[in-house]
């Protein structure tokens, strides 16, 4: 027997929550057509409202300043794509290192927590240097601002993490030690729905 004072640790938003986000994402979708051609936002909407803890997540972008929008359909996996696409990197998800190995080691000035640890909090993955490309190629982001993105482990191994920007018209990717912060620097995530 369940006591109704026990706080659920399920993952999902209220009726009305779920309303709010529903109607701020369609107005993005449509706004937005050029990111994601020749979809319909009654399927994308049918698949979120099936898949609650999905929707939380996508409202923890959105509350962590990402606003996430419809990327891409993967046909073979038959799977929405959700990506940050806030101008800079999101605003609630910065001043973080790298990940929980670069946390530990700091030993002073720790920040409250690592991209990857937030990213799975949210339910979310960071992007790879690919998508992020990607992500440059349908408008260009982080132009002030740098996001951290999956980094090969022969990479991680001797200490260092990768980021990425948008500069002179092109997108750098550039390197850092994995314990390093600074609050113009957070990360992206994408969604699979």
């Amino acid at each position: 027997m369940t006591n109704s004072n026990e706080v659920s640790n399920k993952k999902e938003l209220t009726r009305e929550q779920s309303e709010e986000l529903l109607h701020v994402l369609k107005a993005r979708f449509e706004k937005n057509m050029h990111r994601h051609k020749e979809l319909e936002w009654a399927k994308v909407q049918a698949r979120l409202e099936v898949n609650l803890e999905k929707l939380w997540s996508l409202n923890e972008m959105e509350k962590t300043g990402g606003e996430p929008d419809v990327i891409e359909y993967d046909e073979k996996k038959d799977e929405y794509i959700f990506c940050d696409f806030s101008a800079e990197t999101p605003k609630g998800r910065r001043s973080v290192c790298y990940d929980r190995e670069a946390l530990e080691s700091r030993k002073k000035h720790k920040p409250e927590t690592s991209a990857m640890d937030m990213a799975a909090e949210i339910g979310i993955d960071m992007l790879t240097e690919e998508q992020y490309r990607e992500l440059q190629k349908i408008e260009n982001f982080d132009k002030k601002t740098s996001s951290w993105v999956q980094t090969p482990s022969d990479i991680r191994e001797l200490g260092g993490a990768l980021f990425c920007d948008y500069r002179f018209g092109h997108v750098f990717v550039y390197h850092n030690g994995a314990d390093s912060y600074y609050s113009v620097r957070g990360f992206r995530g994408s969604l699979r729905v």
